[in-house]
């Protein structure tokens, strides 16, 4: 995988257009000069999450004794999980009800950018070649730049797409993270069997 590819992959999975209208609901409330302020605070908290999952999701793997290839399986799976609720949302929303105020790590740096498919996501690409983290560093701050890009133009994004359109992009998002996630299931399955179980 090069970097630009780990990059789209983790794009998809923090799904910022998907984002934008939850995020645009919770910062609402605030006053304009602060939206921004709390929206900058929530991406660069959400970067330092993931970021400590990508250098020290390996050592995790190591002390649970699970195999490369278990964490793969299961990685795809859960990716699958995501991109079908991408393509498929759900009726009542990601959250539910928020609480009111001004939110703090909950409910936007975790989970909506950082969330568990982008921590599996990050900790699988630091586990299966620990060799390449400056690489995965890369590509998951070009992933985190380009969502940061996209929810500090949320409300204008918002204006010209509307919700139609920002569903539509999802969904289409959604279905190349289905397929991303069979394909990471079949490597998975491959090294396994390979492996003779």
């Amino acid at each position: 995988m090069t970097v630009l590819s780990a990059a789209l992959l983790l794009f998809l999975i923090l799904d910022p257009l998907g984002n934008v209208p939850v995020f645009l609901s919770v910062l609402r409330p605030l006053p304009s000069h602060r939206q921004r302020v709390v929206l900058v605070r929530e991406l660069l908290i959400a970067l330092a999450v993931l970021m400590l999952f990508l250098w020290c999701g390996k050592y995790a793997l190591e002390l649970m004794h699970l195999r490369q290839e278990s964490v793969s399986i299961a990685g795809g799976i859960v990716l699958f999980l995501i991109g079908i609720r991408m393509v498929f949302p759900r009726p009542e929303g990601l959250l539910g009800e928020l609480p009111e105020g001004e939110p703090f790590i909950v409910p936007l740096a975790i989970p909506l950018i950082a969330g568990p498919s982008g921590m599996a996501a990050v900790m699988l690409l630091g586990s299966n070649e620990p060799h390449r983290l400056g690489e995965w560093s890369l590509a998951l701050f070009l992933a985190w730049a380009a969502t940061a890009a996209i929810l500090l133009c949320s409300p204008l994004l918002y204006r010209l797409l509307g919700r139609r359109a920002l569903s539509a992009v999802e969904r289409l998002m959604g279905m190349l993270l289905v397929a991303i996630s069979v394909q990471m299931l079949l490597d998975g399955l491959a090294v396994y069997l390979g492996r003779g179980g």
